[in-house]
């Protein structure tokens, strides 16, 4: 997927919600950031087009939602249908949690997890961290393009 422009409100919202997250999120959150999941990268609180998703790991193509009361209405499941669909056109898969299924039973979605992204990321390599704030130069990004490549090769 080409890398879409995000809009500033929308960066600021995600800002916004990174440091709000929910009890289950936080928990579900200490798992995902230390590439405790088959070593692959998650980001959390992240803009996809016009959506603010909860976690994706971007190299197997995963999207994890934790879902709060508010989800419970027909009205919100409806909402997030649709935003599912679009996920599901871009090549995502999303999975969906409740928050009380986290914070009751982090094993299990953990596992769940691990099982979804293992099967979709099979074959790839670990996913690559991101520029520190203030960007990088153009000549470095080229060097970890130029040895991802390289290490790909390589299996092959």
């Amino acid at each position: 997927m080409p890398h879409a422009t995000v809009r500033e409100r929308q960066r600021g919202r995600a800002k916004q919600l990174r440091q709000l997250m929910t009890p289950a999120e936080t928990l579900l959150w200490r798992y995902l950031k230390a590439n405790r999941v088959d070593g692959l990268g998650f980001r959390r609180q992240t803009p996809i087009r016009n959506y603010i998703v909860d976690f994706v790991c971007h190299s197997a193509k995963v999207i994890i939602e934790l879902d709060g009361a508010s989800h419970d209405f027909e009205e919100q499941q409806k909402a997030d249908e649709k935003r599912d669909a679009f996920f599901v056109s871009e090549g995502f898969q999303v999975l969906r949690f409740a928050n009380e299924q986290v914070m009751s039973n982090l094993e299990g979605v953990v596992e769940a997890i691990r099982q979804v992204v293992s099967s979709r990321a099979s074959g790839l390599p670990p996913s690559l961290t991101l520029p520190h704030k203030g960007g990088g130069n153009s000549e470095a990004v080229q060097n970890i393009t130029l040895n991802t490549r390289n290490i790909r090769g390589s299996q092959s």
